[in-house]
């Protein structure tokens, strides 16, 4: 059993080198291939997942950025329509105390126009009151309680028809 046989070994030696041989041209080359594509494979997708979270971390960054910037925009339009209301709101304010001015000017005027118009027609009443009283007198004999006594009654007789309604 430990006895070396020199065929056995030379044999054993050339099956073993041609095997190696076979395996190297049709096994190994294939496997080394498959190894060396895996591991390609396996380079390009960690490259690509490194370059994609750097894309997404750029993206991330502008989306902040860009949250950022339309705050601000809101912001400044929020504080520009504050501004817009105010200025609308003294704008109206003006416009409402002009408006009001200028209806009371014309009440004014109104009141002024009504009072000199009373004032006319009293007037025009006074003249044909002092006329009427007038006429009568003169249609009487002068006498000065008599003259009394016919004014008192021409005053009493307007005012009862003044106060029925009739003029």
């Amino acid at each position: 059993m430990f006895d070396i046989n020199l065929g056995l070994s030379i044999w054993t030696i050339v099956v073993f080198v041609l095997l190696l041989l076979i395996l190297r041209h049709f096994a190994w080359g294939p496997i080394l291939r498959a190894v060396q594509d895996r591991e390609d494979h396996v380079r390009s997708t960690l490259e690509s997942a490194a370059s994609e979270r750097e894309e997404s971390t750029k993206l991330l960054e502008q989306y902040r950025k860009q949250m950022l910037e339309a705050r601000r925009e809101a912001q400044d339009l929020i504080a520009k329509a504050k501004e817009m209301g105010v200025t609308v709101r003294k704008e109206i304010e003006e416009k409402a105390r002009q408006e009001a001015n200028v209806i009371m000017e014309k009440a004014r005027v109104s009141i002024e126009k009504e009072k000199e118009a009373a004032l006319d027609e009293l007037r025009q009443g006074s003249v044909d009151i002092a006329l009427a009283a007038a006429g009568k007198l003169i249609a009487e004999e002068l006498n000065q309680d008599k003259d009394r006594k016919l004014a008192v009654g021409f005053v009493n007789d307007l005012s009862a028809e003044v106060s029925k309604g009739s003029p």
